[in-house]
């Protein structure tokens, strides 16, 4: 707030500081036994003598307060429009890893058919018996460390928390990180039981969803 020309000219005086000033000069000049007199300049320069003119306006305070109010709604919209782009994004990816889920899932009775033949493709080549029962119990126990019915489980448990996180009307950035944090260790879980380059490929992309998601989330308060 600048004041115009005619309001930066004007001088005012507090008249009641002055009066105070002066008499305490007054009472220096008594004991003083100089020839030197008040400088009136010197006086006027005392902190406090010379006062700024108050504005006999409240407009100016009035329309600093209602930019104010325009600033603060605007920066509320910009916030909600970039949460609004952000859950957009978050969500794009949580649907892209459910379908990755879901494709995984429906392939592994078939992944895991074809290593079973792989296998005794293998045993054939060797042109060596090979006892039956013995191959079951190896595909049986290859079964059971393969198995990734349980991370596609609990994947599909943390997307659906994220979705119901991005819909509450409170903060959910830390939340929302640690589900991110959850959703990258069954993603390496998944790899290390992969039992073919389908497996791997799944987990792979997961990671890769994963990880644009995490980057999202950093800017969710």
């Amino acid at each position: 707030f600048e004041r115009d020309g005619a309001q930066a000219a004007s001088l005012l005086v507090d008249e009641s500081r002055l009066d105070d000033v002066l008499a305490a000069c007054r009472g220096v000049a008594e004991r003083w036994t100089g020839e030197s007199r008040i400088d009136p300049l010197a006086v006027l320069a005392w902190p406090g003598i010379v006062v700024e003119p108050r504005s006999v306006s409240d407009v100016p305070g009035e329309a600093a307060l209602a930019l104010l109010d325009r600033v603060i709604e605007d920066f509320r919209a910009c916030r909600r429009r970039e949460g609004l782009q952000i859950t957009a994004m978050i969500e794009a990816r949580c649907e892209r890893a459910m379908a990755e889920v879901d494709a995984l899932r429906r392939a592994m009775p078939e992944l895991m058919a074809a290593h079973r033949r792989r296998l005794e493709s293998r045993l054939a080549e060797l042109q060596a018996g090979f006892d039956e029962g013995r191959l079951e119990q190896e595909m049986a126990v290859l079964a059971q460390r393969s198995d990734v019915e349980e991370e596609l489980d609990r994947i599909e448990a943390h997307i659906a928390e994220v979705r119901r996180l991005l819909a509450a009307a409170e903060p959910v950035g830390r939340r929302l990180d640690f589900l991110m944090q959850e959703l990258n260790r069954e993603a390496n879980t998944l790899a290390s039981k992969a039992v073919s380059l389908e497996t791997t490929r799944a987990a792979v992309e997961l990671k890769v969803v994963i990880e644009q998601m995490r980057e999202q989330v950093q800017n969710v308060e």
